[in-house]
């Protein structure tokens, strides 16, 4: 019995450490590869690959209608970066919480344009569903906050890990395309920002690289801050606090980029880098 016994655990112990070494190896692969990746993002500005995509996602045919009259980034999109911006954004409706205020009921253009605005920013990422945000909140128009007493248009709330939108003001910012006041993107701009600050992966690395260079090459270039500011090219409130001053650069960014890159072409570039944003128009 005793021969028996060790007999059996001679035989068991040799799989049991072939599978174990086996784990090893592909724990010490997995972390190579993002060393290496992480380096070659830090040279080229970009991940080794954007897309993996196992199953796709579908937008159901009035979601498709809605997006293809409506948001111009998508019509001007290759045939096949408009494949996987439909998966994406399909996804993204699958993956957050729409909830309506003041009866106001989510439908699919909402969803479908608030879903869009977010993909779009976040085009140029591998993790593109903003882990921050699981909610989004749609009020009918401004809302009251009994945070500081006042009504708001919108607002990114961290710890409710949510977005809150006035539907009305989210439209109007796409009624004039480019007066670079857009709600959508601006307050998805505070969300990556924020998320991109939390989170290890890749293109959060690249974002946050790409900010603290925009930033150094502000603080260092005293001339440029001050053509930033006579050009009136930014509105006022980005120069609020760091977090402003990027939300309204990327406003000026998507609606204006021709504009942008002629005045300002190094920080134009600065917020390309960061968004790994080499599409259409851009």
């Amino acid at each position: 019995m005793i021969y028996l016994q060790a007999a059996q655990s001679s035989e068991t112990n040799p799989t049991l450490i072939t599978i174990l070494l086996i784990v090893l190896a592909l724990v010490i692969l997995r972390r190579f590869i993002i060393y290496v990746e992480q380096i070659y993002a830090l040279k080229y500005k970009k991940p080794f690959f954007r897309n993996i995509i196992l199953v796709k996602n579908q937008l159901t045919d009035n979601q498709l209608k809605l997006l293809e009259k409506e948001f111009t980034f998508y019509k001007n999109l290759s045939d096949k970066e408009q494949a996987v911006f439909r998966h994406r954004v399909a996804t993204f409706i699958k993956n957050k919480k729409f909830i309506g205020r003041e009866s106001l009921v989510p439908n699919d253009e909402i969803r479908t344009l608030i879903s869009a605005t977010a993909v779009m920013l976040t085009f140029g990422f591998r993790k593109y569903l903003i882990d921050l945000i699981e909610k989004i909140i749609i009020y009918p128009e401004a809302y009251y906050s009994t945070l500081n007493d006042t009504y708001h248009k919108g607002e990114i709330n961290p710890q409710m890990n949510a977005i809150v939108f006035s539907w009305k003001d989210f439209q109007e910012g796409y009624h004039i395309g480019d007066d670079n006041l857009n709600l959508g993107i601006h307050e998805f701009g505070h969300a990556i920002h924020l998320n991109a600050f939390s989170k290890d992966d890749i293109s959060s690395l690249i974002f946050q690289t790409g900010f603290k260079n925009l930033t150094d090459y502000l603080q260092q270039n005293q001339a440029v801050r001050q053509d930033l500011i006579d050009s009136k090219y930014f509105r006022a409130y980005a120069y609020t606090n760091h977090y402003e001053f990027f939300a309204v650069l990327l406003e000026n960014f998507i609606e204006t980029p021709n504009q942008f890159r002629t005045h300002f072409p190094e920080l134009y570039s600065f917020v390309k880098q960061m968004l790994n944003f080499k599409f259409a128009r851009f």
